[in-house]
């Protein structure tokens, strides 16, 4: 009996520890019979919002989210100048050709890819980091060589490097003083074919990260 009526005081003592706990401000008025009274309590607010920051290049428009990374394709085929013929597969296939350096042109495929950010931090940095080079066994190509540009001036591409990360490309934010940012894009992936290559296939990892301040 002595236990359960220790345990019972225990409680009602927590009870009312936390009632008082959760009270807000309080306040008494006195006076005469019959002349007005007036009591005030003040209470206070607290209110937080959380960052968040939504981006996806690809086909993952909001607010879908996909683990899946697509691929971009160029293809280079060789032309004999100046008449650009195409030479025929085989072997011993004849061929008129004055001698000069073939001609590589660069068709490309699942290049185009919808590009969206959205944030209520402000403006956005997005960087490109060429995380595994364009290689080909022992033979490699610096990613510099692939180009990006935007439909929208207002969602740019970030330069491209070599190797590591590169440059900021910011985005500026759309509304309510530029810290919300809500902008969408299309991004054409090109092949600059800047210098002759060896023959192979390339391959590589070009990986996009969107930050905030």
């Amino acid at each position: 009996m002595t236990a359960r009526l220790a345990l019972r005081g225990t409680v009602a003592a927590a009870c009312l520890a936390l009632i008082a706990a959760a009270r807000a401000e309080t306040a008494t008025s006195a006076s005469g019979f019959n002349v007005p009274r007036s009591a005030t309590a003040r209470l206070d607010f607290s209110l937080s919002i959380q960052k968040f920051l939504f981006f996806g290049v690809g086909a993952s428009p909001w607010p879908a989210q996909s683990n899946a990374v697509g691929t971009v394709r160029f293809v280079l085929a060789p032309s004999i100048p100046p008449a650009g013929v195409a030479p025929v597969a085989g072997s011993r296939q004849p061929l008129d050709w004055p001698g000069g350096a073939p001609v590589f042109a660069v068709t490309a495929s699942d290049h185009v890819l919808p590009v969206e950010v959205r944030s209520n931090a402000g403006p956005i940095a997005i960087r490109a980091e060429a995380s595994t080079p364009l290689s080909n066994g022992s033979h490699t190509i610096p990613m510099s060589e692939i180009t990006i540009a935007s439909s929208n001036p207002g969602l740019p591409a970030p330069p491209v490097p070599a190797s590591g990360i590169g440059g900021a490309a910011i985005v500026a934010g759309t509304g309510f003083s530029s810290l919300v940012t809500l902008q969408k894009a299309s991004w054409t992936f090109g092949y600059a074919n800047s210098a002759s290559r060896s023959a192979g296939s390339y391959t590589g990892v070009l990986r996009f990260t969107a930050s905030t301040p």
